[in-house]
């Protein structure tokens, strides 16, 4: 059986001790009074919750999944689920980051994405159904009506309702130009909605009172493809004036997706039969809308293969240190026992080291994104406010994406640190291998979220927003570039930095001539982009504790986050070489290829 220990030390090493968390909150109004004993209190009692309900019912929830009732279009989640979703609202966990002003506590957003990276390692398809209740409430408050806001934020906010995104319809997936769901006007302002959507996760349950589904479909004079879309607000049962429940909308479950992993979530087909709706926003705006439910998505899908990156390393080191295989190559370490433990191997240790760096690098980069939106919605400067739109808009697909292929890879070598037994369900491996192959899919492939980088964040702007971020790396080169003990970390980040301006300028001259090279380098191009970033972070980090060893700290700690940035450089950093390299290949190796794929 696995187990799981929240790693607050190193979420408490990158807010306090690299990002400075509460030196750079406190200048936003709502977060003056907030300091570390407070951060580090409502994680530790989170880590509590994820470790000590959450994680429990992940295998059990696995196994059991969840059964439609295809009579009443109910459908019961497994075993455990809804009385731990009821402890979880209990404990006023769904309103750790919501405003005051609808029942709030009004924490920052980086404390609840270290609380949700705590119960995706625990529990990725129970954490699902209130995650999307925060995509769902950012939607809202962003673009919401003022009667909209008054009737279901409160109830967001509290948990007593959830929310899904329905998006995806049968025929079209990320196309969203070819949805087909219509909404028709009626003389009391509201819409009814016909249509069917599918993959919609937590769309139907049985944890909370109500379901607000936000709905995207098109007026009768909508024009054609993605600007004649709008969003309305859908919920499965009315909602009376007073906040209290009507009857049951004309909105249901049609079946549930049989898939390889998630098992413990409804992912939902939704069936709309002229289903009572509000319009959310304007009229054909409903992308801009839902974009907020979309970014913000995102940062969670990243978040969540940060979840799964982290409790796969943690039961395959636990498991290389007891499992017993074969002698050392220089000489017997464990004298006492018939073989060494296969922690002793140079390629256990390389796959396990693998996954530690891809966790730390994720945790530190997530943790400053979150900072960023922070800054963006809070921030008196508007400048400040603007530059961190930028750069949050930069690095949201590569939290989606370079995360989420990290988690993958790393899922899949603990697994292998297993052997036969990684195959095996009961100890765990398997699903984290099944539950981490999703994310690399929804919320945009993580090829499209590679066009949106190269395309939209990079050339779209011709470079502005990259060239913002390379500043802060020129900033820490520029203060570290003297000091002899960083030239292992500062010297190949100063050397990508200046590398990645000609490959950009390249690769964009490239595609003005023909956009199938954009398309052909795209997610080389992000993955490089994802080393520069994951570069600067751990030369941040390596900074901090050669600081602190040099202050005279003797916390191992420090030692290890040394070993695995230096594991980093050498090891992974280094794939940026080939990813640029068949980058340039060019798209003519993949469009010239008729007869080979005839």
């Amino acid at each position: 059986m696995p187990s799981y220990t929240p790693p607050l030390r190193d979420m408490q090493f990158v807010l306090h001790e690299v990002l400075n968390v509460t030196d750079e909150l406190k200048v936003c109004p709502p977060h003056a009074e907030i300091d570390a004993d407070t951060i580090n209190a409502v994680l530790e009692e989170g880590g509590k919750f994820a470790a000590g309900v959450a994680f429990p019912l992940n295998i059990s929830g696995d196994a059991e999944g969840c059964v439609l009732d295809k009579t009443t279009h109910e459908v019961r989640t497994p075993s455990g689920f809804k009385a731990a979703y009821q402890t979880y609202v209990d404990g006023g966990w769904p309103a750790l980051s919501c405003d005051p002003e609808y029942g709030g506590q009004g924490l920052p957003f980086v404390v609840n994405q270290c609380f949700y990276e705590m119960l995706n390692s625990a529990n990725q398809a129970w954490t699902m159904y209130p995650g999307l209740s925060h995509g769902a409430y950012e939607c809202l408050h962003a673009h919401g009506s003022p009667e909209q806001k008054a009737l279901y934020l409160p109830k967001l906010t509290s948990g007593e309702w959830t929310g899904t995104m329905c998006l995806t319809e049968p025929h079209c997936g990320t196309d969203l130009g070819l949805l087909r769901t219509k909404a028709e006007p009626q003389a009391d302002g509201s819409y009814r909605i016909t249509g069917q959507k599918i993959f919609i996760s937590a769309g139907e349950h049985d944890m909370a009172a109500n379901i607000v589904h936000l709905v995207l479909a098109r007026l009768p004079d909508a024009p054609k493809g993605s600007k004649g879309i709008s969003l309305f607000l859908v919920p499965k049962f009315h909602v009376n004036a007073d906040g209290s429940l009507g009857g049951r909308n004309g909105i249901h479950c049609g079946g549930l997706e049989h898939k390889m992993g998630i098992h413990g979530n409804a992912t939902a087909q939704m069936v709309l039969d002229g289903a009572v709706g509000t319009l959310v926003g304007q009229p054909h705006k409903g992308l801009q809308a839902m974009f907020v439910m979309m970014n913000a998505a995102r940062l969670g899908v990243g978040n969540q293969s940060l979840g799964l990156t982290e409790v796969a390393f943690q039961n395959a080191l636990a498991y290389a240190k007891d499992r017993l295989q074969m002698r050392s190559l220089t000489g017997t370490k464990a004298k006492d026992k018939e073989a060494d433990p296969i922690i002793v191997h140079p390629d256990v240790r390389k796959m396990l080291l693998t996954a530690k760096a891809y966790a730390e690098g994720g945790r530190a980069l997530l943790c400053y994104s979150a900072v960023l939106l922070d800054k963006e919605l809070h921030h008196p400067d508007e400048k400040v406010r603007a530059d961190s739109a930028e750069l949050l808009a930069l690095l949201t697909p590569i939290v989606k994406a370079f995360l989420t292929d990290n988690g993958f890879n790393a899922a899949v070598m603990c697994q292998q640190v297993y052997g036969g037994h990684g195959f095996i369900k009961e100890w765990g491996m398997e699903q984290f291998v099944r539950d981490a192959r999703i994310n690399m899919i929804y919320e945009g492939t993580n090829t499209v979220q590679s066009l949106d980088l190269l395309g939209r964040k990079v050339l779209g702007n011709n470079g502005a927003s990259l060239k913002k971020f390379a500043k802060l790396i020129g900033r820490l080169v520029e203060e570290e570039g003297v000091n002899e003990k960083m030239a292992e970390f500062i010297n190949p980040l100063a050397g990508l930095g200046e590398q990645m301006t000609k490959f950009t300028t390249e690769i964009g001259f490239k595609g003005f001539q023909n956009p199938d090279e954009v398309g052909a380098a795209a997610v080389d191009y992000l993955r490089v982009a994802g080393h520069l970033v994951f570069g600067y972070f751990f030369a941040r980090m390596a900074s901090v504790a050669l600081k602190q060893i040099a202050a005279g700290s003797t916390d191992p700690f420090y030692t290890a986050k040394l070993q695995t940035a230096r594991f980093y450089f050498a090891k992974l950093f280094p794939e940026t070489a080939t990813l640029m390299r068949t980058a340039r290949a060019g798209s003519r190796v993949l469009m010239d290829t008729d007869a080979a794929l005839a």
